[in-house]
Protein backbone atom coordinates (compact mmCIF):
# COMPACT_ATOMS: atom_id res chain seq x y z
CA UNK A 1 0.00 0.00 0.00
CA UNK A 2 1.22 3.60 -1.13
CA UNK A 3 0.42 6.89 0.23
CA UNK A 4 1.15 10.31 -0.89
CA UNK A 5 4.01 12.24 1.37
CA UNK A 6 2.95 15.91 1.43
CA UNK A 7 5.24 17.96 0.23
CA UNK A 8 6.23 21.96 0.13
CA UNK A 9 4.96 21.80 3.96
CA UNK A 10 6.98 24.68 5.11
CA UNK A 11 5.58 26.87 2.35
CA UNK A 12 2.52 29.03 3.09
CA UNK A 13 -0.37 29.30 1.11
CA UNK A 14 -1.13 32.17 -0.93
CA UNK A 15 -4.59 33.31 -0.17
CA UNK A 16 -4.55 37.26 -0.46
CA UNK A 17 -3.17 37.80 -4.16
CA UNK A 18 0.49 37.21 -3.73
CA UNK A 19 0.20 37.33 0.56
CA UNK A 20 0.14 35.44 2.79
CA UNK A 21 -2.49 35.80 5.42
CA UNK A 22 0.95 36.79 7.96
CA UNK A 23 1.47 39.16 5.44
CA UNK A 24 -1.76 40.62 5.05
CA UNK A 25 -2.21 41.09 8.54
CA UNK A 26 0.83 43.50 9.03
CA UNK A 27 0.09 45.05 5.99
CA UNK A 28 -3.43 45.88 6.41
CA UNK A 29 -2.82 46.24 10.32
CA UNK A 30 0.04 48.95 9.00
CA UNK A 31 -2.17 50.88 6.68
CA UNK A 32 -5.15 50.89 9.06
CA UNK A 33 -3.05 52.42 12.01
CA UNK A 34 -1.25 55.28 9.23
CA UNK A 35 -5.33 56.03 8.42
CA UNK A 36 -5.91 56.53 11.73
CA UNK A 37 -2.91 58.63 12.38
CA UNK A 38 -3.62 60.70 9.31
CA UNK A 39 -7.71 60.83 10.86
CA UNK A 40 -6.59 62.44 13.69
CA UNK A 41 -2.96 64.21 13.31
CA UNK A 42 -3.61 65.55 9.06
CA UNK A 43 -1.35 64.85 6.76
CA UNK A 44 1.63 66.88 7.91
CA UNK A 45 2.05 66.27 11.14
CA UNK A 46 1.02 62.19 10.91
CA UNK A 47 3.39 62.33 8.11
CA UNK A 48 5.96 61.87 11.11
CA UNK A 49 4.36 58.75 12.63
CA UNK A 50 2.96 57.54 9.48
CA UNK A 51 6.26 56.58 7.85
CA UNK A 52 8.02 54.62 10.60
CA UNK A 53 4.64 52.71 11.14
CA UNK A 54 4.71 52.23 7.15
CA UNK A 55 8.26 50.85 7.44
CA UNK A 56 8.09 48.46 10.23
CA UNK A 57 4.61 47.19 8.73
CA UNK A 58 6.49 45.83 5.49
CA UNK A 59 9.65 44.49 7.50
CA UNK A 60 7.23 42.21 9.26
CA UNK A 61 5.45 41.34 6.21
CA UNK A 62 8.16 41.07 3.34
CA UNK A 63 11.84 41.85 5.23
CA UNK A 64 14.12 38.63 5.78
CA UNK A 65 17.69 37.80 7.82
CA UNK A 66 19.25 35.07 6.76
CA UNK A 67 15.82 32.95 5.49
CA UNK A 68 14.21 34.11 9.15
CA UNK A 69 11.01 36.29 8.89
CA UNK A 70 11.89 40.04 10.34
CA UNK A 71 9.18 39.14 13.24
CA UNK A 72 11.31 36.64 14.99
CA UNK A 73 14.38 38.87 14.79
CA UNK A 74 12.50 41.34 16.53
CA UNK A 75 11.41 39.50 19.03
CA UNK A 76 14.50 37.80 19.86
CA UNK A 77 15.85 41.85 20.28
CA UNK A 78 13.13 42.57 22.56
CA UNK A 79 13.45 39.88 24.52
CA UNK A 80 17.36 40.38 24.56
CA UNK A 81 16.90 43.89 25.65
CA UNK A 82 13.93 43.08 28.27
CA UNK A 83 15.73 40.12 30.00
CA UNK A 84 18.41 40.03 32.87
CA UNK A 85 21.80 39.84 31.32
CA UNK A 86 24.32 37.87 33.84
CA UNK A 87 27.72 37.96 33.21
CA UNK A 88 30.11 35.69 34.72
CA UNK A 89 33.31 36.42 33.20
CA UNK A 90 35.00 39.58 33.10
CA UNK A 91 39.37 39.77 31.96
CA UNK A 92 41.23 41.34 33.97
CA UNK A 93 45.03 42.65 32.66
CA UNK A 94 47.47 41.11 35.12
CA UNK A 95 51.26 42.21 35.39
CA UNK A 96 54.09 39.54 35.01
CA UNK A 97 55.73 38.52 38.09
CA UNK A 98 59.21 38.05 38.05
CA UNK A 99 60.32 34.62 39.71
CA UNK A 100 62.81 34.99 42.54
CA UNK A 101 65.59 32.21 42.72
CA UNK A 102 67.66 30.62 40.58
CA UNK A 103 65.84 31.08 37.13
CA UNK A 104 66.14 27.44 34.86
CA UNK A 105 66.48 27.02 31.44
CA UNK A 106 63.06 26.57 30.16
CA UNK A 107 64.31 24.05 27.42
CA UNK A 108 64.82 20.78 29.79
CA UNK A 109 61.39 19.19 30.44
CA UNK A 110 62.70 16.44 31.73
CA UNK A 111 61.28 17.83 35.35
CA UNK A 112 57.48 17.79 34.15
CA UNK A 113 55.26 15.58 36.50
CA UNK A 114 53.16 12.99 34.65
CA UNK A 115 49.29 14.11 35.83
CA UNK A 116 47.37 11.14 34.81
CA UNK A 117 47.56 7.79 32.75
CA UNK A 118 45.48 9.89 29.30
CA UNK A 119 47.74 10.51 26.37
CA UNK A 120 45.57 13.12 25.62
CA UNK A 121 45.91 14.94 28.80
CA UNK A 122 49.47 14.32 28.71
CA UNK A 123 49.72 15.97 25.54
CA UNK A 124 47.71 19.29 26.76
CA UNK A 125 49.66 19.30 29.73
CA UNK A 126 52.88 19.62 27.62
CA UNK A 127 51.52 21.72 25.64
CA UNK A 128 50.81 24.40 27.93
CA UNK A 129 54.59 23.84 30.05
CA UNK A 130 56.45 24.64 26.32
CA UNK A 131 54.05 27.39 26.14
CA UNK A 132 54.92 29.02 29.23
CA UNK A 133 58.34 28.13 28.35
CA UNK A 134 58.10 30.01 25.21
CA UNK A 135 56.30 33.16 27.13
CA UNK A 136 59.16 33.22 29.30
CA UNK A 137 61.76 33.81 26.98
Amino acid sequence: MRFQVPQFIGVEDKVFGPLTIKQFIYVAGGGGLCFIIYRYLGFWFGLILMVPVAALAVALAFYKINNKPFVNILESAVRYFFSNHLYIWKKSERKPVAQKGNPSTGNDLSSIPHLSDSKLKDLTWNLDINQNVKNRE
